[in-house]
């Protein structure tokens, strides 16, 4: 057992505190990956969020062409994938588009698709990592985030909302937005949003950001302050408005132009910044640590049971068709 490190004093300077840098330098060149899957009722903005978010167009929307034509709906899951680079930085970015669910008659189980897709993930990464003879580098599909999208109804969440936050948070980390919230007033912005905390915190849904004892009081702050926020009423646009000679990222609405950039008049900034500039690698790193670590202790558990239960009833070995973890058993999806 080794014992408590002591602290020293060092007479002159050696270097190491040079492995920052190392680090940097290796992980700048390697570039990295973020997985990020849009959830939500059709036509709810959920592409044009994405593209304002990345402020490129990465994702075709399937919105109305017109007023007077029906959304046109995603039928099956979809993932698109794009390099996209900022400064010396290369972030390989795989969306993944999912069916809106709750516009049937029959809503009966619809999350199904979307819940079994993030668990096929894991247990193909569970594969690839136990395999004999893993890649260096193992391919992650894993979903690091969720974008959750809220219709502005300014009523209280649906119950199929409810049962698909439920499953949804007990896999992914789930981010909720409330997604063309310039239809409501600022007044029926703040009721709606409060209504919907009071329900996520009597329904016991737990949301990212999540706080565990190795965080500092900053990280602790920064939050409770994203706490706050949520879900974050925001609005998406890749037009340009001219206002006042100006052109700006905007909307324009029965009241006038909405500027997705200007924090009075949606959290759009406050939602990027949390994404992309304070929580990007611990939204990764949750994945990892927490979600697909819960996901490996069950299925490694299971595969434990199952390989003695059969060495008590002393059963022939059976043959295992491709990634060999274990002999006598499976990962199940």
């Amino acid at each position: 057992m080794m014992e408590n490190p002591q602290s020293v004093q060092l007479n002159n300077y050696v270097g190491f505190d040079s492995i920052t840098s190392q680090i940097n330098r290796k992980l700048v060149r390697r570039g990295f990956q973020f997985n990020v899957m849009v959830v939500g009722p059709s036509g709810s903005g959920k592409s044009t969020l994405v593209n304002t978010l990345f402020s490129a167009h990465l994702m075709n929307s399937k919105g109305r062409v017109d007023i007077q034509t029906p959304y046109r709906q995603t039928t099956e899951i979809n993932v698109t994938s794009h390099a996209v680079h900022e400064n010396r930085v290369q972030l390989q970015l795989n969306l993944i588009d999912t069916p809106g669910y709750g516009d049937q008659i029959n809503n009966d189980k619809c999350w199904e698709p979307i819940v079994k897709y993030i668990r096929d993930q894991h247990s193909s990464y569970l594969r690839r990592e136990l395999n004999s003879h893993r890649e260096k580098r193992l391919q992650d599909t894993r979903v690091h985030c969720c974008l959750f999208f809220i219709r502005p109804t300014g009523h209280s969440l649906r119950p199929i909302d409810i049962a698909v936050l439920k499953r949804l948070t007990e896999l992914v980390n789930v981010v909720p937005v409330i997604a063309k919230s310039d239809s409501l007033t600022l007044e029926e912005r703040g009721a709606f949003k409060q209504q919907i905390r009071e329900e996520i915190a009597k329904h016991d849904i737990k949301l990212y950001p999540y706080d565990s004892d190795d965080i500092d009081d900053e990280e602790l702050s920064l939050n409770a302050a994203v706490r706050n926020l949520i879900p974050f009423a925001v609005v998406g646009s890749e037009k340009n408005i001219i206002v006042d000679g100006k052109p700006i990222r905007g909307r324009q609405n029965r009241w006038g132009v909405v500027n997705v950039d200007d924090e009075n008049h949606c959290e759009f900034v406050f939602l990027r910044n949390f994404l992309m500039r304070t929580h990007l690698h611990d939204l990764i790193e949750t994945t990892s640590l927490y979600h697909y670590e819960r996901f490996r202790s069950k299925q490694l558990s299971s595969l434990k049971e199952q390989s003695s239960m059969a060495s008590r009833m002393a059963s022939p070995t059976p043959t295992f068709p491709t990634d060999h973890l274990h002999p006598s058993a499976t990962i199940a999806n």
